[in-house]
């Protein structure tokens, strides 16, 4: 038997996959017996903010991951296929009809027994073995102290700051030049060399930075203060950390504050003028997802459309594509790439597994893909067999490899991206056709690792 600590997307996702091999599981669910502060229900698989699953076309990367979990006979997706309403290309779904029957289907499954009851403490291996553990970004306190004790400092809990994210084909680089702070060979960007690969560093220096004149900063900075903010739900009212302000926040206590903050020209002159300018926005290149760039110290609270507006004021993204707009919640989970190998194991204690948000990912999606994978090598560990990762060719073995694989020092929960999967070997030029054939490849390559890793083994 396995055992499952969590009713969300990602546990009912493990519980299922693992019943499907033939292993016993017991899920166990808190609600109704130990409420939280938004879920309205006790029903498994609430889905307490957007209805959304997001794309669902294999031109984007979630709607591949999409169609690669459809092959594995995700449990969410089918649900959510046959409770969705219209949504033009994404998926969305009746959220009450799917958690319904998630409920239904999981309470009814003759292999899955669910426990209505709040587990405070990490259980050790005689007591519980193999376990999941995919309690979600409000993981009980009891509960979440036992985690932060067994991964030590790696265990984070706090309001999360993330940064927008911009795609890197839609900068343009003839307004910004790539330099780290006191670099001495500073040069404009090349439009040809915006990439760095993992673990390198540029020649270059480590940043794109987006130069403003006088007048450039104080248009962004009134455009910042005037913006409308996002109204923060209840239970994420808190005192910011002074590390993790947003900048609205920072822009509201002096106008030169972000000047001195995260826009702060020391270290940096434009190799065009020689000169430092009067301000800068510095893009840093994700380690992995080569053709993403994070906007360095930009978290905030304005509400996306008005993130949209107010960043493309930027010098250099006046046509920016955002691939995530930055956020400020409340938010636990746990530093994957010192915790996680790519199977979602835990390196210290291997019958143990994290899924869902908690184990690093951001998403619906993501959540539920992480669960599959946990449940299937948790039951494969009950079988006998060795865990096993999905090449990272596919979506759901490139999410795996990012919450394992990603630079410890700035890991941020991710959704998925084409820019973490190993790059084509000859790829279009088209950024459509890239896409098309790296999901091509993705379909075709997960036929090969499913059939390679059929179970043979019977249930001891």
């Amino acid at each position: 038997m396995i055992h499952v600590i969590g009713g969300g997307l990602a546990g009912s996702e493990a519980a299922w996959q693992a019943a499907a091999m033939g292993v016993p599981v017991t899920l166990y669910e808190m609600r109704p017996v130990v409420p939280t502060a938004v879920h309205k229900t006790d029903r498994l698989a609430e889905l307490v903010c957007s209805n959304s699953f997001r794309g669902d076309k294999l031109d984007n990367a979630v709607g591949l991951l999409k169609e690669e979990m459809r092959r594995l006979e995700s449990i969410v997706m089918r649900l959510a296929d046959t409770v969705r309403v219209p949504a033009g290309a994404a998926l969305a779904v009746d959220r009450d009809k799917f958690s319904e029957a998630m409920t239904a289907a999981i309470s009814g499954h003759p292999l899955i027994r669910v426990e209505r009851r709040e587990i405070a403490r990490l259980p050790p291996p005689h007591e519980m073995s193999p376990l999941v553990v995919a309690t979600g970004p409000l993981t009980s306190a009891g509960l979440s102290a036992e985690i932060a004790a067994f991964v030590g400092q790696d265990h984070l809990a706090f309001y999360d700051a993330i940064s927008p994210i911009v795609l890197a084909d839609t900068i343009d680089m003839s307004r910004v030049f790539r330099a780290s702070r006191w670099d001495r060979s500073l040069r404009a960007a090349d439009p040809t060399e915006t990439r760095v690969a993992p673990g390198e560093a540029s020649e270059q220096g480590d940043y794109l930075n987006c130069p403003f004149t006088e007048e450039e900063y104080w248009r962004f900075y009134e455009g910042i203060v005037t913006a409308e903010k996002a109204v923060v739900h209840d239970f994420d009212h808190t005192k910011f950390f002074e590390g993790c302000l947003p900048i609205e926040v920072m822009a509201h206590r002096g106008k030169d504050t972000l000047r001195f903050g995260p826009m702060k020209p020391v270290g940096l002159n434009d190799p065009r003028t020689g000169r430092r300018p009067y301000a800068v926005v510095q893009l840093r290149q994700d380690n992995l997802a080569g053709d993403h760039y994070s906007l360095v110290g930009f978290q905030t609270q304005l509400k996306w459309g008005e993130q949209a507006r107010v960043l493309r004021l930027i010098p250099g993204l006046a046509h920016a594509e955002f691939v995530r707009f930055g956020m400020i919640h409340r938010n636990t989970y746990i530093n994957g790439p010192t915790v996680l190998a790519d199977t979602w194991q835990t390196r210290a204690r291997p019958d143990l597994f994290f899924a869902g948000q908690l184990s690093g990912v951001e998403g619906y999606v993501e959540s539920a893909a992480s669960g599959l994978i946990a449940g299937r090598n948790a039951a494969r560990l009950e079988m006998g067999l060795a865990p096993v990762a999905p090449p990272r060719t596919t979506a759901i073995g490139a999410l795996g490899y990012y919450v394992s694989h990603a630079d410890a020092r700035h890991y941020e929960p991710s959704n998925i991206t084409f820019g973490i999967m190993a790059p084509l070997e000859s790829a279009p030029k088209n950024r459509q056709e890239r896409q098309h054939a790296t999901s091509d490849r993705a379909l075709r390559e997960l036929g090969h690792w499913v059939t390679a890793n059929a179970p043979v083994a019977a249930v001891s």
